[in-house]
């Protein structure tokens, strides 16, 4: 389903050039979750920008469903869509759940909209009463139902979660993770899921890759990241952050260039 090779993403030219992505490979088989961690600045959001289509100057190779992401085909809003990480910051202030729906629909000439709306919505488990709701009117759990009813309105095969849940209350996470699990199995999606919080991803993905500083150092299945035997120090080291502040491991932590 997704197929990235030699993916590479540099920012800026000359002195001020920053390499992002360098070298990026991997496969996501059809159904699958798949996860990609790392800490901040590794890369890992920059590789679901190209999947998306949003960041058009990058070289290597990068397909979805067979399709080229390089030629913007426009069967690929069909085919992939993408859940941000601040559901406040990519709903429009202005906009009301019904809109903001809708809009997909009609830009791609799909009728039955209201129909549609009212089924979307009745997935990721918002009432009626939402639908002409503005997104000032709602929770941060609710907006990020909402971001994910209208990724899903185009009915695409591929999935991009970044940090979908970083930014919302620890109590609410959970319902936003078990609500995309569900989707997952109801509709059959391939997802790729960024994320820093590997307990997350033990709960989501089946198989990940470790980033670095724009590098994948390992990749591995869910089931070594749950028995903590990862093969690469790096990996180590990030499990061992995982588990919250400890002043000596702190003391013990090297960088990794």
């Amino acid at each position: 389903m997704i197929t990235v090779c030699d993916l590479a993403v540099t920012f800026g030219s000359g002195r001020d050039a920053v390499q992002a992505v360098r070298g990026v490979s991997f496969e996501v088989a059809p159904g699958e979750s798949f996860g990609l961690v790392g800490e901040s600045g590794s890369g890992k959001s920059t590789v679901l920008r190209v999947l998306a289509g949003l960041n058009r100057r990058w070289d290597g190779v990068a397909q979805l469903a067979g399709l080229n992401v390089a030629t913007g085909d426009r069967r690929l809003p069909k085919v992939v869509q993408m859940v941000f990480q601040d559901p406040y910051a990519s709903l429009h202030p202005r906009h009301t759940v019904d809109r903001a729906l809708s809009e997909p629909l009609e830009i791609h000439g799909i009728g039955d909209v209201s129909d549609r709306v009212v089924r979307a919505m009745e997935a990721v488990g918002l009432g009626p009463s939402f639908r002409f709701r503005f997104p000032n009117q709602l929770s941060g759990g609710q907006r990020q139902r909402v971001a994910i009813a209208r990724a899903l309105m185009l009915e695409p095969q591929v999935l991009l979660l970044d940090e979908p849940t970083s930014a919302l209350d620890v109590s609410v996470q959970a319902e936003i993770l078990n609500l995309l699990r569900g989707l997952r199995e109801a509709q059959g999606l391939t997802m790729i899921l960024v994320s820093h919080n590997l307990a997350v991803v033990a709960h989501m993905c089946d198989r990940l890759a470790v980033m670095n500083h724009g590098l994948v150092v390992e990749d591995m299945d869910v089931d070594t990241l749950r028995r903590e035997a990862p093969r690469e120090a790096y990996t180590r080291q990030l499990l061992l952050a995982s588990r919250g502040y400890d002043r000596e491991a702190a003391a013990r932590m090297v960088t990794f260039d």
